[in-house]
């Protein structure tokens, strides 16, 4: 059987990532700096891995893939904390590769890519705009730079917008789930005119664990680098939330123009799905 290491296999997105490593017959060694709701076909570790330890990836039983997903206050792209732990990220990955590891994914995001309009593939130029972004976009430079060095199979997944299990969630689904639990009939809202590229926290995991896994199901030719991990089409902000809203039955009424549009926010960006679509057509665990 083979093993995967997930790190914030607790958080929104790892949750649903290591159960469909689990549903697919891989061994999930999973990490986290809290053990709520764990998944209890999991092994969970309680060993740091933002030590800086060289012998990381010994000490972590030699998993055979890694899934890094682990990153604070990824809701908060202002917070100082992605500039602070930057290099604990670098340090854990390049430590991980260096003691042999050859499938790595990391977990991207749009915001690398700064204000752009259109579809976003590969080879689209990246002007962050946000701490978020900007700590994002260096840790994956920097991580090109390493697979080059050491030899091992880089899979960079950019993730766009999602939604879906929304009470776990700090999106702007979770907070309106939230105000209708609280009887609110009023929600502040932007102009909603944005379009972006949304995408289920199912389907997420799913082409997730499809690009991370291919080295280990031994595909030929397996698609590296950055992969977009989306839908591949653009939807109004104003259109996504109204659904949302009608699909659960809120009664709650969007507040339009209470809040103004973040100035970085492109008004219409979405993702290339090429690369991921060749992953999902290749992948014969689905």
């Amino acid at each position: 059987m083979k093993s995967v290491l997930v790190t914030g296999a607790s958080g929104y997105i790892g949750r649903h990532v290591t159960g469909e490593l689990i549903r697919r017959g891989y061994s999930v060694c999973a990490s986290d700096i809290r053990h709520d709701e764990a998944n209890p076909e999991a092994a969970y570790t309680d060993i740091d891995i933002f030590s800086g330890d060289p012998d990381i990836y010994e000490r972590l039983g030699r998993p055979d893939a890694l899934v890094h997903l682990a990153w604070e206050q990824g809701f908060v792209h202002s917070a100082p904390v992605h500039m602070e732990r930057l290099s604990a990220h670098y340090a854990f990955l390049k430590n991980m590769a260096e003691g042999g590891l050859k499938e790595i994914c990391v977990m991207g995001s749009m915001h690398e890519v700064g204000f752009f309009e259109g579809a976003v593939s590969a080879d689209t130029p990246c002007d962050p705009l946000s701490l978020y972004g900007v700590s994002k976009n260096a840790l994956r430079q920097a991580m090109f730079i390493e697979a080059e060095r050491l030899g091992f199979s880089l899979y960079w997944l950019r993730g766009f917008y999602i939604y879906g299990d929304d009470a776990r969630a700090s999106s702007i689904f979770a907070k309106i789930t939230q105000a209708a639990a609280d009887g609110k009939k009023e929600f502040p809202f932007t102009t909603g005119r944005n379009k972006y590229d949304f995408i289920e926290v199912g389907e997420f995991a799913r082409q997730i664990v499809s690009a991370a896994t291919q080295g280990l199901r031994g595909v030929k030719s397996p698609v590296t680098g950055i992969i977009n991990v989306c839908s591949g089409k653009a939807v109004t902000l104003a259109e996504q939330v109204e659904a949302f809203i009608r699909e659960r039955g809120f009664d709650i009424r969007l507040e339009y123009g209470a809040f103004p549009d973040r100035v970085y926010d492109s008004r219409e960006i979405w993702g290339d799905d090429g690369l991921i679509r060749e992953v999902l057509a290749e992948d014969r665990g689905l």
